[in-house]
């Protein structure tokens, strides 16, 4: 498939269906040019000495060939011939400015969610092109066990703890469909690079489109190859500027099915949002370790810019 059509395949289906969850490991900046491995991903706000939006998030990942044969993977896009398909489990954790008081006191709803995720990372190694889908499956509202475990961390540090979470979001059905296209625009060697990115999200916990840019710059393994250099030391930075467009977002509007006591009106949602990820990565003999800083423009009116960091752990398995 040449790659005009196949591009222009892919802005159609993002403007017919119309987010990203917060933790996204399809993207060419989290690369590891391996079929098997594992990688856990912590997020928090703490350093920012904040508690609020999205507070807190962590995801398990397993890449391997065996999960081909999961039953929701025969629903992957899986176009290119290079294909790498993994299982997660993700949980993620969002909160108003915590303070006294009732519902109408706050800026956002409580929100916990916790799902499933079966993917597929694609690579065309000749026209350096990479294509991801992912399904998502699960929960949003108290059964994601979001409040519990943050009313109990609080407890243990002997911290605040809102009685908000009584406000949440409640127990409604998360199912999402998600594509992501790369296509590399410059890179010289294992030292830079530079690729757009166009994604698409659809279902009912988030709805959108987002054009974004990854920036590479170190020395790594090449996102668009399937070369591999498991015996050198690498190391890189990253910068990921992303713009969503979006439609529709369950953590602020409540759930597709079910009626929550505190959502945010529709015309209150900033249809426009930007986020920036940036990051360094150290790898050797099959670890992979990953910091990060994440920065969010306000995502409903009235609300504040938010940021958060986090960490990920990537092993290779045999």
């Amino acid at each position: 498939m040449k790659t005009g059509i196949f591009l222009a395949a892919v802005v159609t289906l993002a403007i017919n269906t119309l987010t990203a969850q917060e933790i996204d490991n399809t993207a060419s900046y989290k690369n590891i040019n391996a079929d098997r491995y594992l990688q856990l991903n912590l997020n928090n706000d703490v350093l920012n000495q904040t508690d609020q939006q999205y507070t807190e998030g962590a995801s398990l990942e397993l890449v391997a060939p065996w999960i081909k044969d999961f039953p929701l993977s025969k629903l992957l896009i899986r176009p290119f011939a290079i294909k790498r398909y993994g299982l997660g489990i993700e949980q993620g954790c969002y909160t108003p400015n915590l303070k006294d008081g009732d519902e109408k006191s706050y800026d956002r709803p409580f929100a916990s969610t916790l799902f499933l995720k079966n993917f597929v990372i694609t690579v065309d190694t000749i026209d350096k092109q990479r294509f991801s889908s992912t399904i998502s499956t699960g929960i949003i509202g108290p059964d994601a066990l979001g409040g519990q475990l943050q009313d109990e961390f609080h407890t243990a540090i002997n911290d605040y703890v809102s009685p908000g979470w009584k406000y949440q979001i409640q127990n409604d059905v998360i199912l999402n469909y998600g594509v992501n296209y790369e296509k590399q625009i410059v890179a010289y060697k294992h030292l830079f690079s530079i690729d757009a990115e166009a994604a698409a999200r659809v279902g009912t916990l988030s709805d959108k489109i987002s054009p974004a840019l990854n920036i590479m710059f170190g020395y790594f393994e090449s996102p668009f190859s399937n070369e591999r250099m498991p015996n050198k030391f690498k190391i890189y930075v990253y910068d990921h500027p992303q713009a969503d467009i979006v439609a529709y977002d369950a953590t602020l509007q409540g759930g597709a099915f079910t009626k929550s006591p505190y959502t945010m009106p529709a015309d209150t949602v900033s249809r426009g949002v930007f986020m920036n990820r940036s990051g360094i990565v150290l790898a050797y003999r099959g670890v992979y370790f990953e910091y990060f800083h994440c920065f969010l423009t306000p995502q409903f009116s009235g609300g504040t810019q938010h940021s958060w960091d986090g960490v990920q752990l990537a092993i290779l398995l045999k």
